[in-house]
């Protein structure tokens, strides 16, 4: 069998912690159910990141909607960062306590995910980034990994289902045992034009025999001026200086009348060495480190128990709410509803950034496609100018 969860066990809570089970069951048998305010937020972010991508709000609607509970939360591709309330959720404990466990696995991950999208995004100077990574996690956690990696910054992805579930189209070359079976590096680039639909673009795979310079010209000779780009995914053993090859082998293709065929590098990247790479590459695809993130360490905390402020050791009673000023983007935090209307860096006027996504169990808001959410996050992180 496959060890994975279905629809049903989410929507159940049978993916819970015990300890919200016997929680509730003395709660109920008590007769102690009590209006609460939760909130969530982390009080630090992994590998020295200051800020992250808020990512998973989604599901989180999916899963609450319909229940007795109303939600407010920041938008999806909103850029945050330590101690920032991110989501509230209000109503009577008993009757989403046991979700916990789900609420947080749902926006943990993602958002980690999301977040090295969008830094590597920076690191590539705004070139477009697609995700290859999962296939290095759980299959049936896929389509997850791949939005995430949409949302935060990504241009594609390559798997099928995880692209549909989004609305794109797959991305991707052919796999290196392809080539090896044609046994010829030229006659599968050949192959590929022959076969596959023509709005697929010719971007071909140039590392599996011989030197990359030599394979690029003659795949650029056989293809002309059909060829898309080139793809190194050159083994670390055999990279070498990998800027170096690039611009060698971009002026030998530029030299022949081949200047237009456009470079991409994959294979064991990160935000560094895109980095190093972003002023010769044109394209990166980048895996693992995407879909195997640090996940945001998300806590979710009760502020006020009947509508009286009232936490835990540790955390700050009442409730809250993060506000943005939108003359210079100073991120606030009030308590809610908001005290303050003005910017104190700037005096601008301060716009609320958590509004209500479900209110007595109704969805409140039309959930925007996750092309409008990356969209968003774009517009986040434009002015980041360090990763």
């Amino acid at each position: 069998m496959f060890y994975i969860a279905n629809e049903n066990d989410i929507r159940t809570g049978r993916v819970t912690d015990v300890y919200f089970e016997r929680g509730e069951k003395i709660l109920k048998a008590k007769g102690l159910s009590k209006h609460v305010s939760m909130e969530i937020r982390t009080k630090g972010l992994p590998a020295k990141w200051e800020w992250a991508v808020f990512s998973g709000l989604e599901e989180v609607i999916e899963l609450l909607k319909d229940k007795p509970v109303s939600v407010r939360a920041i938008p999806e591709g909103t850029a945050f960062a330590a101690y920032d309330p991110v989501m509230e959720v209000e109503g009577n404990y008993v009757d989403f306590g046991l979700y916990e466990t789900e609420i947080l696995g749902l926006i943990c991950q993602a958002s980690g995910i999301a977040t090295n999208a969008a830094r590597v995004k920076i690191a590539a100077g705004f070139k477009p980034v697609f995700s290859f990574g999962a296939r290095r996690m759980h299959p049936a956690i896929a389509p997850m990994i791949e939005r995430s990696a949409y949302v935060g910054g990504c241009d594609g992805v390559s798997g099928v289902i995880d692209a549909e579930k989004i609305g794109l189209k797959p991305v991707g070359t052919v796999p290196h045992a392809f080539i090896l079976l044609v046994g010829d590096t030229v006659k599968a680039s050949l192959y590929f034009d022959e076969i596959i639909e023509k709005d697929v673009p010719r971007l071909m795979l140039i590392d599996t025999f011989n030197d990359e310079k030599f394979e690029a010209i003659n795949v650029a000779a056989a293809l002309k001026d059909k060829l898309y780009g080139i793809r190194f995914d050159t083994p670390g053993s055999r990279r070498g200086n990998m800027g170096q090859i690039v611009k060698e082998t971009k002026w030998e293709l530029e030299l022949r009348g081949y200047g237009n065929v456009r470079i991409m590098v994959s294979g064991g990247l990160d935000e560094d060495k895109v980095r190093e790479l972003q002023e010769v590459v044109d394209l990166f695809g980048v895996g693992t480190y995407i879909s195997n993130s640090p996940v945001v360490d998300f806590a979710m905390d009760i502020v006020e128990i009947d509508h009286k402020p009232y936490a835990k050791r540790g955390k700050e009673s009442g409730r809250k709410t993060l506000l943005k000023c939108e003359r210079c983007g100073e991120r606030t935090v009030s308590v809610y509803p908001a005290n303050i209307k003005n910017c104190r860096k700037c005096g601008g006027t301060l716009e609320e950034l958590m509004k209500p996504v479900i209110i007595n169990g109704k969805v409140t808001v039309d959930l925007p496609s996750a092309g409008k959410i990356r969209d968003y996050t774009m517009s986040e992180i434009k002015n980041i100018k360090k990763a």
